[in-house]
């Protein structure tokens, strides 16, 4: 099973800054992210990136957990664009994928591990599984290899939320009280829910401190 993390977002809501490279506890969110999925058995880990790519990938994380940078030539076509891309990048021979959003502070090694178990149990005739908590969707999600095939095929009209909703019968909801897959960073509210939880100050990199008025 490999992973895809997502990151090619503009920020539009956080001052146009890359979310991803916010820091907690002295490490950006991407670290975290991929410190995590590297405890697990989850390989190749690729991130897709687009906006920012240029900055993010100053990030010594990515060389020292392996990752593998997928460029996403149209990052303003949204999750979409950056999963196909993710998916086209991915070794043909994978039985399953999970999709990561790289804004997730709090998803560890222990909530990945849980994901991945629960798809290895999942209800047959289901073929991608998403957190839900409190009947609301979570992330991230977890497909096989059929699903990503049928995602490819709609030259990139489909992502994983619109295969869902033509596959309901597929899709195993996940229950979980673990409010952490609800919980991302798009935006200043998020930020401090974050440093609620943590009792700890999300910090920006000083050289992205100050916001910016146009995408870089």
């Amino acid at each position: 099973m490999g992973a895809i993390v997502l990151a090619a977002g503009a920020g539009n809501r956080m001052g146009h800054r890359p979310k991803c490279l916010l820091q907690l506890s002295g490490k950006s969110l991407l670290e975290r992210q991929l410190e995590a999925l590297s405890q697990t058995q989850l390989a190749p880990l690729l991130v897709v990136l687009g906006h920012h790519a240029e900055r993010i990938q100053q990030e010594s994380a990515l060389r020292y957990w392996g990752a593998r940078v997928v460029l996403n030539p149209r990052p303003d076509d949204g999750h979409v664009s950056s999963l196909r891309a993710g998916l086209l990048a991915l070794p043909l021979d994978l039985d399953a994928v999970m999709v990561v959003l790289a804004d997730q502070p709090l998803i560890d090694a222990q909530a990945i591990d849980a994901l991945i178990q629960a798809y290895v149990s999942r209800p047959v005739g289901t073929k991608m599984l998403q957190p839900t908590v409190q009947d609301l969707p979570g992330n991230p999600v977890v497909f096989s290899s059929e699903v990503a095939t049928q995602i490819l095929a709609e030259d990139g009209q489909m992502g994983a939320r619109q295969w869902q909703k033509a596959h309901p019968d597929e899709l195993y909801r996940w229950k979980t009280p673990d409010a952490h897959y609800r919980l991302d960073v798009d935006n200043e509210q998020d930020r401090q829910t974050v440093e609620s939880l943590t009792g700890q100050t999300l910090l920006w990199p000083s050289d992205l401190s100050r916001s910016h008025t146009k995408q870089t």
